[in-house]
């Protein structure tokens, strides 16, 4: 980035910290494969592990881990591989698990983007923690105990929570590295028990294949370990950006539901979503509208569909989402384009 360059689109992906990227160059000199026997891959061996380790640690989570290339993949393996069949995932899922999906129940949501988990049956469930367009966070330890009371299994989605909230009460758990400062391509799926899922051959126990990833897997693991107060700073600033953006004639998407302080997402009446990102852009602010994996496309967002929005008001929501780098002179100079751009397309009606 520039130093012109306002950057809100953190829950898109987020930089490298200095620590993650320092880890991964003392990665990149243990060269040999962790899978190999002789002393070199021992050592690798033992890096890798300590590096599974210390990630489990810092997450706070007691069970298995299987490093992936992401929370995509984390994801498909709990979905695809899981003992139980997949019965039910919510109307605002990121689309890697809504490709999943199959015949599985859509459970609805209501106005604020919370999910009601009443009667799901017997199988697998999944939900994301924290939406990435709306920052919506569901009670996932609530529906998990009535998954499992019963009979069923709960796969969490907390590629926008981990490294910055505890993790839920779940089941399955998918987490990506470059959301919270580690390597792109790198992440895990948490596991209860091996015995949920059914293994494949290969690495990771027999359930994944593929040379092992030591540079991400020591990066992740450093980037895990970083401090994360910046929440508490990141609350603040949103709060002003609302206020402002409120009193601008603008609205805040799910503002009665419980939110991760760093995702936004927000309504300019009268400005297309589309037409905002291009006014942003032009002023040096990067913003998103909705799931970076699909605003290119520049189709109706189903999280906000779901939710209830027309489809004209849906298309003029745009999403910010903030970083450990975020300043608050990054936010007023979001929120002074804010008022222009909503301001000339008041002129212009």
């Amino acid at each position: 980035m520039t130093s012109t360059t306002t950057y809100l689109d953190h829950a898109a992906t987020t930089p490298l910290l200095p620590a993650a990227r320092d880890a991964m160059a003392e990665g990149f000199a243990l060269w040999a494969n962790p899978s190999s026997p002789h002393r070199q891959g021992r050592a690798a061996r033992a890096a890798l592990e300590d590096a599974r380790e210390r990630i489990k640690v810092a997450l706070g989570w007691e069970g298995e881990l299987i490093f992936t290339s992401g929370a995509s993949e984390a994801l498909a393996i709990g979905l695809t591989r899981c003992r139980l069949p997949l019965r039910a995932v919510s109307a605002t899922e990121h689309d890697a698990v809504l490709r999943h999906a199959g015949a599985a129940r859509m459970l609805a949501v209501d106005s604020t983007g919370l999910v009601d988990g009443a009667g799901t049956g017997e199988g697998l469930v999944a939900l994301q923690h924290a939406n990435n367009e709306t920052g919506v966070i569901q009670p996932v330890g609530e529906i998990a105990a009535a998954v499992r009371a019963g009979g069923g299994l709960l796969l969490a989605d907390c590629a926008q929570t981990a490294g910055k909230l505890d993790l839920p009460d779940a089941d399955m758990i998918a987490v990506s590295a470059h959301k919270f400062g580690g390597p792109v391509g790198f992440g895990a799926l948490l596991v209860r028990d091996w015995a949920m899922l059914v293994p494949s051959g290969g690495q990771e126990r027999g359930y994944r294949g593929g040379t092992e990833n030591l540079p991400g897997a020591l990066a992740m693991a450093a980037a895990l370990e970083a401090d994360r107060s910046w929440l508490e700073s990141a609350r603040a600033m949103r709060a002003d950006l609302e206020a402002t953006i409120v009193a601008a004639g603008g609205e805040v998407i799910a503002a009665g539901a419980p939110r991760i302080a760093a995702i936004g997402a927000y309504r300019m009446p009268g400005k297309s979503a589309a037409a905002q990102l291009i006014r942003f852009d032009g002023s040096g602010i990067a913003v998103s509208a909705g799931s970076a994996c699909s605003s290119g496309s520049l189709r109706t967002s189903h999280v906000l569909g779901a939710m209830g929005l027309e489809a004209r008001a849906a298309a003029e929501v745009i999403r910010v989402s903030i970083g450990r780098e975020t300043t608050p002179a990054e936010i007023a100079r979001f929120v002074a384009a804010w008022r222009d751009i909503a301001g000339a397309g008041r002129a212009a009606a």
